[in-house]
């Protein structure tokens, strides 16, 4: 008498990028844009303000890349990676900063100086 014994498959999970990408944080998202939008107001005051916020979030990107080390706080501790879409959203914020004020340097849009 032969008996056949049958082996249940492993279950793959279907939805394991769906959650890898629950697992991480949307939130630098909204912050890039506030950023971006508060440096194109203070480039009419000072060219250089622009430029500084503009590397801030490059600096926070790299950051962002390499660690779970929140930029601005050496004592927080990130539970939760950013997600790629909120590393991209800071570093293309990043380029637009450092392109505006480049832009506003060469067109003399803004004085490099604040002026009192």
């Amino acid at each position: 008498m032969s008996t056949s014994r049958v082996y249940a498959r492993p279950v793959a999970h279907a939805n394991r990028a769906a959650e890898v990408e629950s697992r991480r944080s949307h939130a630098a998202i909204p912050v890039a844009i506030v950023v971006v939008a508060i440096g194109a107001y203070l480039g009419r005051y000072s060219v250089l303000l622009p430029a500084l916020l503009g590397l801030v979030l490059l600096g926070s990107g790299g950051s962002f890349l390499s660690s779970r080390l929140n930029p601005l706080s050496p004592h927080f501790y990130l539970t939760r990676k950013p997600s790629w879409a909120a590393i991209g959203t800071v570093f293309v914020g990043a380029l637009v900063l450092l392109a505006g004020a480049y832009a506003m340097w060469v067109h003399g849009f803004g004085p490099v100086v604040p002026r009192l």
